[in-house]
This record gives structure tokens, sequence and C-alpha cells, in this order.
């Protein structure tokens, strides 16, 4: 059989990261990749006319490790549009109005809400540095905002916001989560909403991720799954799902939270990662792309849990016509594909738009990653994080749901590749 010092399994940005920092170290590295791509729940596909991604999207200066390597390869960026209008729902009712009146409304929940990250994440990139975490941990962001003293529009809006950017009901979003995401921003909700949401690669993720493959003298084999991965003195030996086998000193493992158990670990893994992988994450959601018909004025709508879709903005002129983003927080009730679905839940903001087509991915029924970015559900934090983070024998887990910083994005993918690779290179060898 092949042998290898190291095998990482999945080639989204973690393993690209890993591969290259121990391919440039001198350890014989091979990725192993079950999709017939890289780039993981990053994916730059031609649709609606256009270039568009059907996975993570959005990247900022204030997330340091993926502008790291968008300076490292020179890459270009551009900004999302800039919304002349935005359209929400509350007690009911279609509201609309400016992007400062929007922020007006949100402002004193989110205000409380950025103090208190600061407070419970001094440190953001030591989330569990506080031992009294669990005094907010068990809460959802519906819990917090519900004791907030806010008028009840305000409340409405503000929760809905934040479920969109879960990509998941409210009521199973965590808040320490939420907290790590404004401490990251160094605790200034207006610089998260533009760090999440307001720059994209010009060429797309698939750029970024191809210059990362393509700087790695490590093997990469797509279209293999590994199935069984059993450690043994002085290493591991994974099986794929053709049969093959390859030896390791050293195996990475940067599969989603949600697909862990698709993988038999001989050893079994510990019982708290097994427990986080069987609760699974909180996003549930969808996004789907929507072209509609003429240029239409840039706007950004939101809308509460309750909704089909909870946040829509337009991103892209194609052809004389405009292509908008969209989210909504429980992919079971709306197929990202379905054409007269789509319109009927963009119509709940505004009827005087006529869709042409539309386009997306399923993530929650991807046999892949039954998930959509990772999100971290109440009590998941202080339960769970730690214990993922921690190696099994000589297998190492990365991802962006083991990340430290910016969980859920880009670039906690490319942080916790890079702490893996350091694992290993300080890993003794056999």
């Amino acid at each position: 059989m092949e042998s290898y010092d190291v095998v990482i399994v999945g080639a989204g940005f973690a393993g690209l990261v890993a591969a290259r920092e121990l391919s440039r170290r001198g350890r014989s590295t091979v990725v192993l990749e079950a999709r017939d791509r890289i780039g993981g729940r990053t994916w730059t596909d031609e649709r609606l006319g256009r270039r568009l991604e059907m996975g993570g999207t959005w990247v900022h200066w204030a997330q340091p490790h993926t502008w790291s390597e968008i300076t490292r390869y020179g890459l270009a960026v551009e900004p999302s549009p800039t919304s002349e209008s935005v359209h929400w729902i509350a007690g009911g009712e279609v509201h609309r109005g400016s992007s400062e009146e929007f922020d007006a409304l949100i402002a004193p929940g989110m205000d409380r809400l950025a103090a208190d990250s600061r407070h419970w994440f001094p440190q953001p990139y030591e989330p569990l540095r506080r031992p009294d975490l669990d005094r907010i941990d068990a809460l959802s962001v519906a819990d917090y905002f519900a004791g907030l003293d806010l008028a009840p529009a305000a409340r409405e809006v503000i929760t809905g916001v934040w479920a969109e950017h879960f990509n998941a009901p409210a009521a199973v979003s965590g808040l320490s989560q939420a907290m790590r995401w404004c401490a990251a921003a160094s605790g200034d909700w207006r610089l998260l909403h533009e760090a999440t949401s307001g720059c994209r690669l010009s060429a797309g993720t698939a750029a970024l991720a191809s210059a990362i493959a393509t700087d790695t003298a490590a093997d990469l084999r797509l279209g293999t799954r590994v199935v069984g991965v059993a450690q043994q003195d002085g290493g591991a030996v994974v099986t794929t799902a053709d049969g093959n086998r390859i030896t390791a000193k050293r195996v990475i493992c940067t599969l989603p939270l949600n697909v862990l158990d698709t993988i038999d670990f001989q050893p079994a893994l510990p019982a708290a990662k097994r427990s986080a992988a069987t609760e699974r994450t909180a996003s549930q959601g969808l996004k789907t792309w929507i072209r509609v018909r003429g240029e239409i004025p840039p706007f950004t709508a939101y809308a509460p849990d309750t909704h089909p879709l909870t946040f829509a903005r337009t991103e892209y002129t194609v052809d004389g016509d405009t292509v908008l983003v969209a989210f909504g927080t429980r992919a079971a009730d709306l197929d990202p594909t379905d054409k007269a679905g789509v319109a009927q839940a963009l119509r709940a903001w505004r009827d005087d738009l006529k869709v042409v087509d539309v386009a997306g991915h399923n993530w929650m029924t991807d046999e892949f990653s039954r998930e959509t970015w990772p999100m971290q559900r109440p009590g998941q934090l202080t339960a769970y994080l730690a214990a993922l983070q921690r190696p099994h024998g000589c297998v190492h887990f990365a991802g962006s749901d083991v990340a430290n910083g910016w969980a859920g994005f880009i670039d906690g993918a490319i942080e916790s590749g890079l702490t893996a690779a350091a694992q290993v290179t300080a890993a003794p060898r056999p």
C-alpha cells in the first residue's frame, strides 16, 4: 500500500492550506477529496449568465488569515453594491427606508450586543478564556433580545437579522457565537456587517482555492472518498470507498461536523466529538440566486425567520437584468432552485419584480456537507469546542467548525488549517 507522512481528508480551504504548509516543510502529503472539485463549501460556478458563488462568498481585510492569502497571491477584490433602500418586515407589514433609518432601528439592540461581546470575549482568538462562559452559552440570540428593553418592531427585526447571520432559526442560534463574531470585528457591529457581506473576490473564491492548491507539492486526488481511519502503532491506515488503503504517520480530517460520522474511526472518536456530530450545527438554511427582469436600483431586504427568505440583496447586473442573492433559515421549507417558490417568497417584500430564473445548491442534502456555514447552537461552545480541536491520537482536526476566531467563514477554515499543520509539524515523528 502507499505511504505518506500526512493524509489530509478534504480539499476545502482548511485542507488546502494545511497541505501547502506541510509540503513546504518537507512532509510527503496527499489530499483526498470526495468531490470532483476543490473548495469544499465554497464553489464558484457559471449560473444565470455569470459567475456566481454557490457557497461561501465574502472576504474582508478585518479577517486576517483570508486577507493574508489574498495578498500572497495578488488577487483582486471588489465591493458588493451599496443599497439605496432597505425593506424590512415587522408586525406583519413591509416597511421601507434608507440604510441609515434601518441602522437606527436596530442600533439599540446591536450596540448592547456588541458591548457585551467585548466583555465576554476580550480576546477573540481565545474564545474559552473566561471560565464563566456558561452564564451566556446556554442562551440563544432569541433569548438574548427577548430580555432586552427594545421596541417590539426593533426586537423582531434584529432577531431576524441574526437568524440570517446564522442561516438558522434564532431559537437555535447560540448567543456566544454571535458575540464571538462581534468581538472579532472589534466590538463594532457595523464593521461586522461590512466584513461579512461587503467585499468579494473579483475572480471568485475558486481563484483563491486554486492559487493555494497550485502552491503545494502535495498530491491532490479528487473523487476519492475516505470511509475509514484505523490507528495503529506509529500512524494510521486510511481506507477509501474504492478499497484502497494508504498509511500515514499523521491524518488531518477537515470534514464538516455534520458529516464526521461518515468515517469509521478506529479507535472510536471520544464521546464529546461524537455528541457534537450527533447534535449537529445550527445552520440549516439555504442560499439562492435570483435573476429578475430589468436593472433594479440596489436594495436590501430583511424578514423574520418565520419567512422562507430572511434576506435579499442586489449583487449584479447581467444583460439588462438584475441578480439578487437571498438566504433563508430552513432549507426544508424552500428549494433554492424552485423558481415559483423563490418568486413567491420574494413577493413578501416586493411584488413588482419579475423573476426570470433562480439558481442554488442545497447544502443540507449534500452528502459531503449536510450544513451551510457552521454555526453553533446554544451550549456548544463550552461543551464541545475544546474537545473538537483536540487531536485523537495521530488524527488532527481542522475546518471552520473548530476555528477560534472567525468561525463560520473562510478565514476560520484557513486559521484551522494553519493550526493543524503546526500541530503535525510539532508532533514527534515515529
